[in-house]
């Protein structure tokens, strides 16, 4: 019986959108929406609905409206979860299966789409406007939400049981340095020395697993630059917000449908080097962009950071050196190290933790090479010591007592450096019965 109602509102609420459809110019309508439209709209579909002698109750009524809203300026079934500042990611696996991760964990919804089509039709909304598209002869795409939230998709016949799709979420409240203190992901000394070093133009990697929050911390990073610096950002799909007045964005492009016009991370990155860049803000790099990317820092553009797939400081190493390799130059092991020695200062390394908690667990200090080895050293980390009754990780931050063989550079470029936060101790200790802040 419950079933069968359902069908019978499916039904109904395609019968009204299509009048809607025949009634006004949705195209226009949704170039400029406003509230006062939105209402107007609820108001036509309240009537079609009235016209169509079904027997809803008010609440029910409510529903198609709001649904048929949804449908028509927003994404669908989507619209409730984008509206919830809690949710991070959306995960769609066919039409009919929706998670969701809130507060570090994965949560299966009660949120379905009509079917393939209805999901696919979403999927055209969100990349369309971005230029871009998703169909048989491109079965893969990489977007964005107008929030900057990430997208990916992937379609039949590479998705076998239906369209799915990822949406990586970006609060609408900006995480800041002060939400990572509060949190407990790092402690202020830790804060106050990457402030230092972005500001002395020390070359930056960011390293960390899937859902680490590397992003987060590149775009926090960035906000350490000065406001007098021309930044050119080159990205997949356009996500950093930096707020410096001097800032270039740059997105890659796929091929069109004849498979051709792609412009990669890459091509955007060789010409960034032409438009006099004080540094350049690389979102990810993937593939051969790194050695370019490796280049560029060792030669002038100093102060420049990118991110980086790997799980400890040491895979960052062994990553780039992959990922350079796949540039098609035929270099060695030793002469790629040295490229990464030469040009990398530091390495911050992001990780989520288990229970969900995410933290900066390492900041490394790259010192040079010893033999074919790149060395390199902790001067703050992260010292898990458990995991208390919730399932969630916890530890002390920790300084190690080193101070970085750079300190001298920095404090040349004019950076407050304070010698307390190398002496060896702990900043922050967790206990397993200790509350979140």
């Amino acid at each position: 019986m419950a079933d069968e109602r359902a069908a019978k509102f499916q039904n109904l609420k395609t019968d009204i959108h299509r009048k809607l459809v025949e009634q006004l110019d949705m195209t226009k309508l949704a170039q400029n929406v406003t509230e006062e439209i939105r209402e107007q709209v609820r108001l036509i579909v309240v009537a079609l609905c009235e016209e169509s002698n079904t027997l809803l109750n008010f609440s029910e009524r409510q529903r198609l409206a709001r649904e048929i809203l949804d449908e028509t300026f927003g994404l669908g079934p989507l619209e409730p979860l984008l509206a919830d500042p809690l949710i991070s990611d959306i995960l769609i696996n066919g039409p009919k299966q929706v998670y969701i991760e809130k507060g570090g964990r994965l949560t299966l919804t009660g949120v379905k789409f009509k079917d393939n089509a209805h999901l696919l039709h979403v999927i055209d909304k969100i990349v369309s406007p971005l230029g871009r598209r998703c169909d048989e002869v491109c079965p893969m795409v990489d977007a964005r939400l107008k929030d900057g939230s990430r997208v990916n998709a992937i379609i039949p016949p590479l998705a076998i049981d239906g369209p799915s799709m990822s949406i990586r979420r970006f609060g609408k409240d900006r995480i800041t340095w002060e939400d990572y203190v509060r949190f407990r992901s790092c402690a202020p000394e830790m804060v106050e020395f990457l402030r230092a070093c972005v500001h002395a133009g020390l070359n930056i990697l960011i390293a960390g697993g899937t859902g680490s929050g590397k992003t987060t911390l590149l775009n926090n990073l960035s906000s350490f630059i000065p406001d007098d610096e021309r930044i050119v950002t080159i990205e997949d799909a356009a996500e950093l917000q930096l707020r410096q007045p001097h800032v270039v964005r740059l997105e890659t492009r796929p091929a069109n449908i004849e498979g051709k016009g792609r412009i990669t991370i890459r091509d955007l990155l060789i010409n960034a080097l032409r438009m006099r860049p004080d540094r350049i803000v690389v979102g990810e790099c993937r593939g051969g962009e790194t050695l370019d990317m490796l280049q560029a820092m060792n030669t002038g553009h100093e102060g420049s950071m990118t991110t980086i797939h790997a799980n400890t400081t040491r895979d960052a190493v062994q990553r780039v050196e992959t990922m350079v390799m796949m540039a098609g130059f035929e270099l060695s092991a030793r002469a790629i190290r040295q490229q990464f020695a030469s040009a990398i200062n530091l390495i911050v390394q992001a990780a989520r933790l288990t229970g969900g908690p995410r933290k900066i667990i390492a900041i490394t200090e790259v010192q040079g090479m010893e033999g074919d080895v790149v060395t390199m050293q902790d001067i703050f980390k992260f010292e898990q010591d458990g995991v208390n009754g919730k399932g969630e990780a916890y530890g002390r931050m920790v300084a190690t007592g080193v101070r970085p063989s750079f300190l001298e550079r920095v404090q040349a470029a004019g950076a407050t450096v304070n010698p307390d936060w190398f002496v060896g101790r702990d900043l922050i200790v967790e206990s397993a019965e200790q509350e979140p802040t």
